[in-house]
């Protein structure tokens, strides 16, 4: 039997989904850095989250593998300390693999930020030492065990 173009595609596709992020929690990441997940790709690696940082907060020192990093700022400004631009509302940024840089955010107002990720964010010491490691797998596990703790029903974010 032979199957049109349409067909096959809805038997092999993910269905799609509208997911209201207002029912899904911050996730805290320091004491000034929250992410809200949005996707978690296990097959390619990918995620998709919201990143919240408070006015004089920062993501440290860090280093993408496995792909590229994309960013859409939503609220606030923010840069990278290794860098002359400074991403606005309205910014979109693209990194590539292996860029290393420190996020901060200087201004008034709290920044968020969406970012598509791919891979590992390996977080360096001043001398390239690996001190810690996220990627799509343990973000999912983080989502899991703040929801679990604080008694808040999970939203099915596995595409």
């Amino acid at each position: 039997m032979e199957q049109t173009l349409d067909q096959f595609t809805e038997l092999i596709q993910l269905n799609d989904r509208a997911i209201d992020l207002n029912e899904i929690p911050w996730i805290p990441q320091t004491e000034r850095a929250w992410f809200k997940p949005v996707r978690f790709d296990i097959a390619t690696g990918r995620w998709i989250n919201l990143l919240k940082v408070k006015p004089g907060g920062q993501v440290n020192r860090h280093r993408h593998t496995g792909g590229q990093v994309l960013a859409y700022t939503i609220q606030g400004e923010w840069r990278y300390l290794e860098r002359e631009w400074v991403a606005k509302p309205g910014t979109f940024v693209y990194e590539p693999p292996g860029d290393i840089h420190t996020l901060v955010v200087d201004g008034v107002e709290e920044m968020i930020t969406l970012f598509i990720l791919e891979g590992t964010v390996q977080y360096l010491d001043d001398e390239d030492k690996i001190t810690y490691q996220d990627d799509v797998f343990r973000k999912l596990k983080l989502y899991q065990d703040y929801c679990k703790e604080n008694n808040i029903e999970m939203k099915e974010l596995i595409y």
